[in-house]
């Protein structure tokens, strides 16, 4: 079960962003770093609301990280446009190491299933996708995004298909002498 979540999670996510980067290239940019912001805003508002929200003699110290978060998330959705091009980095970044990642987990699939060659396809497109998206920002923004997201997009269904197809394969527990390792345990009795 705990694959599922987090299979599931990453190719959720990864269809969300792709989505909106295809979608809308120029303005995705500014909005997720406006988005980036505002996350910082909710939290720092809170904690220095609570702050003062508390009688003088329950006060502990003034939240010095509410005012850093509250500064930095209005920068962010002020200036947008230049938080935008270090997104192109990042998005570069978390597509490298979802490449790396489905490598890794194809490999480890190997262990108790075959795992024909072709699977390794997209995943080495992805991370290739990735060090583009790195070493190659100098091109236009939103094409960078529109790659961005056409590669996140393919991401979330090869995430989708390498669960269906190998994780429901894994064996349950560890295998020791043709038994699971769960059905050798007996309760024990208490002797005082």
């Amino acid at each position: 079960m705990k694959g599922l979540s987090y299979s599931f999670l990453r190719a959720v996510c990864a269809l969300v962003i792709g989505l909106v980067l295809v979608m809308f290239p120029d303005q995705a940019g500014d909005y997720f770093v406006i988005t980036i912001g505002v996350i910082f805003l909710v939290p720092s508002l809170i904690s220095i609301i609570g702050y003062y929200a508390q009688s003088a003699e329950v006060r502990r110290r003034f939240p010095i990280e509410g005012i850093g978060s509250l500064l930095f998330g209005l920068w962010l959705v002020i200036m947008p446009g230049f938080f935008a091009d270090l997104l192109t980095f990042v998005l570069g970044f978390i597509l490298v190491m979802g490449g790396v990642q489905q490598i890794a987990s194809l490999s480890a699939a190997r262990r108790w299933t075959p795992v024909p060659g072709g699977f390794y396809v997209v995943p080495v497109l992805i991370l290739l996708a990735g060090l583009i998206a790195l070493f190659n920002p100098t091109g236009v923004r939103s094409t960078a995004f529109i790659i961005i997201g056409i590669t996140s997009l393919v991401y979330a269904v090869s995430e989708l298909i390498n669960w269906f197809k190998f994780t429901r394969l894994r064996p349950k527990a560890p295998v020791t002498g043709g038994k699971a390792d769960d059905d050798d345990i007996e309760d024990a009795k208490i002797i005082e």
